[in-house]
């Protein structure tokens, strides 16, 4: 079984061509890419922040947990920080097994476990920010509407 976890600064390029695992039935390849839209709003990028070593520790441990869980011969594992733009990659996961069916069951529970159990967190960089920051300066200086505006 081989795992690799990484996390790093960025969006992730694309990937290269992927050594051969002897055995795979099944080599599952996904790409997690940024969506133009979060909560209904147009969006610029995310920001991904992770509390550091800890997010490490806790990558690498669902890794193992999951490649054993469905006997997997390979998982691999990298994810963004930082400043990701719009049709970007901040996540990748590749999958190898025996098998279609457990290939398919890691992933889904990976990438479920991994936004529950990882201190990984997005923040929205909102395409309409100058408009909501020019809102918050009249509603500041008495003008505007005067409502309270939801942190991004």
């Amino acid at each position: 079984m081989t795992v690799r976890v990484s996390i790093s600064e960025g969006p992730l390029p694309a990937p290269g061509e992927a050594a051969e695992v002897p055995g795979a039935g099944a080599d599952l390849l996904f790409h997690g890419l940024v969506r133009a839209i979060e909560d209904g709003r147009p969006i610029l990028a995310l920001e991904y922040e992770a509390y550091r070593p800890m997010a490490d520790r806790q990558l690498e441990r669902l890794c193992r947990e999951i490649a054993e869980r469905y006997a997997l011969l390979c998982l691999e594992c990298n994810h963004s920080v930082g400043r990701v733009d719009v049709g970007k990659c901040s996540f990748r996961l590749r999958v190898c097994a025996p098998h279609r069916a457990p290939a398919l069951g890691a992933m889904g529970e990976f990438i479920d476990r991994l936004k529950l159990d990882v201190p990984i967190w997005k923040r929205p960089v909102w395409a309409d920010a100058g408009v909501e920051a020019e809102h918050a300066s009249a509603a500041d200086r008495g003008h505007g509407s005067g409502r309270l505006l939801k942190p991004g």
